[in-house]
């Protein structure tokens, strides 16, 4: 076998990875391009330190997609406590107001979280990665500053209380919560504790899902370690999806190997396929004859101009 590149191996794929808590998204990104000695790798939407769960990792050419996940749906599963507020919105944050919330009862939860669900509009943290004149709202918090931020509209398909649990002056609520992109779980506790009168914080924070990937499906670093153990990165290649994986939901377009070639090079082709599965205007996924993934494309006057092209390993 020859030597190994220094810059890492050029693979394509995605690891649904499940996130440990107390690392940052960007150490868990880190961790994982090394055991698979990866050379281009990335993460699809970061998960505070705090949170654990679904993070999908892009590699190689994956990475062309990854948008699609950064604007996919999640749900999550989480804690909120109530009676406490912290500076973060979480239980990362300083204390800031405590109160004494031992009067909530579970009915009273009930009642209001019907407020929360559909469309909804919500101002983002400070703590937020959002940016603002080019510098995330996170680090001009931990400067000290406030600076203005505009309410976004999120959609919650689903926001169910699974457990109520009295704990004195301070209960804990447990929720489930199905999102669309953009939705910050800290501000439907913040806000449901300014609604009860009492405040509130995150306590913990699991992602379930994102777009079409599942927990059930995800791995762990400690799994990615132990079946590397000693041996070569390679071993990990069978835990890796599909690089169409992200855009998996995307009506599917089959041309002919020769059609391939001109697509491949960013010439539009022809496709009376294509209007079987889109409007004029609409994205697909292109694939040849052999179930080889393309890339994406959009439907413009009968042909398939695309958008994003799989470069070919050789």
């Amino acid at each position: 076998m020859g030597r190994r590149p220094k810059w890492g191996r050029p693979i394509d794929g995605v690891l649904l990875l499940n996130k440990d808590t107390g690392m940052t998204s960007n150490d868990a990104l880190q961790k994982a391009k090394r055991l698979f000695f990866a050379n281009k790798a990335g993460h699809t939407g970061s998960l505070d330190p705090l949170a654990t769960g679904v993070l999908p990792l892009c590699f190689g050419e994956a990475t062309k997609f990854s948008q699609y996940l950064l604007d996919a749906d999640k749900s999550y599963s989480s804690t909120f406590r109530l009676g406490i507020k912290t500076e973060t919105g979480d239980c990362d944050g300083e204390v800031v107001e405590t109160n004494d919330a031992s009067h909530i009862s579970q009915a009273m939860i009930e009642e209001v979280l019907p407020q929360f669900r559909g469309l909804i509009k919500q101002i983002p943290s400070m703590y937020s990665a959002l940016k603002y004149q080019g510098k995330p709202l996170y680090k001009w918090a931990r400067e000290g500053v406030t600076v203005p931020r505009e309410s976004r509209e999120v959609t919650i398909y689903s926001y169910e209380m699974t457990a109520f649990r009295a704990n004195g002056e301070h209960p804990e609520v447990d929720v489930e919560v199905h999102c669309s992109k953009g939705t910050y779980i800290r501000s439907l506790a913040e806000d449901l504790g300014a609604l009860l009168g009492v405040e509130a914080h995150v306590s913990r924070l699991h992602r379930r899902s994102a777009g079409p990937f599942v927990e059930a499906d995800s791995v762990s670093l400690k799994t990615l370690v132990d079946t590397r153990g000693e041996g070569e990165p390679e071993q990990l290649d069978h835990l890796l999806l599909p690089t169409d994986s992200p855009v998996e939901n995307i009506p599917k377009v089959t041309i002919s190997d020769e059609m391939g070639d001109y697509f491949r090079l960013g010439q539009a082709v022809m496709s009376t396929e294509a209007y079987r599965s889109a409007k004029e205007g609409g994205i697909v996924r292109v694939c040849m004859d052999n179930g080889e993934f393309l890339g994406i494309a959009e439907l413009v006057e009968g042909q398939l101009a695309p958008k994003r092209v799989v470069v070919k390993r050789t």
